[in-house]
């Protein structure tokens, strides 16, 4: 851990799901004196420590913000639009680089970046360290941005050897308040409320490949924390226990399995996808197929971490904050945003952020 006893911590994106946790496990932080709290729209409330500064990482100065900084955390990013993928890339790739020179500029000694399982290239059956090439999947934006990141990154630690610079690739991030945020994000707003009830899925699907990792958002908050504090650097794979796949999903809705192959899934998504009815494309589908699992004895070891919750709490916490329209605060994580789901679908669904 780190000596220093009065840190000052700029969290770029910190009204989002992470970015809430990710504040407040650090204004709990003795060490944690000052909290930049970097949105593009204000919070209703943040914590006590925290001062937003409204910005956006694709234009907007950033280099006098993060001046006396002791650590950058980046978090910044966007899902939508999934139907422009000119938009997003020009958010998470231009807007992550952004931030990158202006921490160089503003001599910022610590980078705590938030990568994801998804920078991964396909995986093995068995779990892959840090190591495993990050070369994402090629048919999803989100894991091409990801991945291109990653490799910014190396070259920027080659041009930037005194700063340290940590990759947090984090599994499925899952809270209570971040589920209607969510399902605006990723499945849309003809989906009603009423159905994420365990006794109205009777059965799952076993797809091939269907197999992945989550994490509660407060445990990752905490590896957020442990990552600033810490002197290490370099990746670390973030995720709780167990690996969830359709027999744990079957245990957890109390329903039964049955096998099913994956393309008439997939064409459904993808021709509700071109009508615009659901906003998470099939290449991120595919890409959720193909996912590594990832080991995290790394972040156990280095950085001490240990999640207090499991995956399989993380995703009933999602379901029942679905049911409940739960949310935050926060304009990203507000449970209704002004106009309900027809402002929703006048966005196009995945046409407009």
């Amino acid at each position: 851990m780190s000596a220093r006893e009065s840190m000052r911590v700029v969290v770029v994106g910190a009204t989002g799901n992470i970015g809430t946790s990710v504040v407040e496990a650090l204004g709990a932080d003795p060490a944690v004196s000052a909290i930049v709290a970097m949105a593009r729209r204000e919070p209703a409330q943040l914590d006590p420590k925290a001062t937003w500064v409204g910005a956006d990482v694709t234009s907007d100065e950033l280099v006098r913000h993060f001046r006396g900084a002791d650590c950058v955390v980046h978090l910044a990013w966007i899902f939508q639009p999934t139907h422009d993928a000119v938009a997003t890339w020009r958010n998470n790739v231009m807007g992550s680089l952004r931030v990158f020179d202006a921490v160089a500029e503003a001599g910022v000694p610590a980078l705590v970046h938030a990568s994801s399982v998804g920078a991964y290239s396909p995986g093995p059956r068995r779990a892959v360290d840090e190591s495993w090439p990050t070369h994402g999947w090629p048919g999803a934006a989100y894991t091409r941005e990801k991945a291109y990141l990653e490799r910014s990154l190396d070259a920027y630690e080659r041009e930037h050897p005194d700063i340290r610079v940590v990759r947090m690739r984090t599994a499925f991030s899952f809270k209570t308040q971040a589920a209607s945020e969510q399902r605006r994000l990723f499945l849309g707003p003809f989906l009603p409320n009423r159905l994420a009830r365990p006794d109205l899925v009777p059965r799952i699907p076993a797809l091939p490949g269907l197999r992945f990792q989550a994490v509660h958002s407060s445990d990752l908050g905490e590896a957020y924390r442990l990552a600033v504090r810490s002197e290490a650097s370099g990746a670390f794979n973030v995720a709780s226990e167990p690996v969830i796949d359709s027999e744990v999903l079957a245990e957890l809705f109390g329903a039964q399995t049955f096998r099913m192959p994956v393309w008439p899934v997939r064409t459904a998504l993808a021709a509700a996808w071109r009508l615009h009815l659901v906003p998470a494309s099939p290449g991120l589908f595919d890409a959720f197929l193909r996912l590594p699992i990832m080991d995290v004895s790394r972040a156990r070891s280095v950085l001490g971490w240990e999640p207090r919750r499991s995956s399989t709490e993380a995703v009933e916490e999602f379901v029942h904050g679905l049911r409940e329209t739960a949310g935050a605060p926060t304009p990203p994580l507000q449970p209704r945003i002004p106009g309900g789901r027809v402002a929703e679908i006048r966005t196009g669904v995945g046409q407009r952020q």
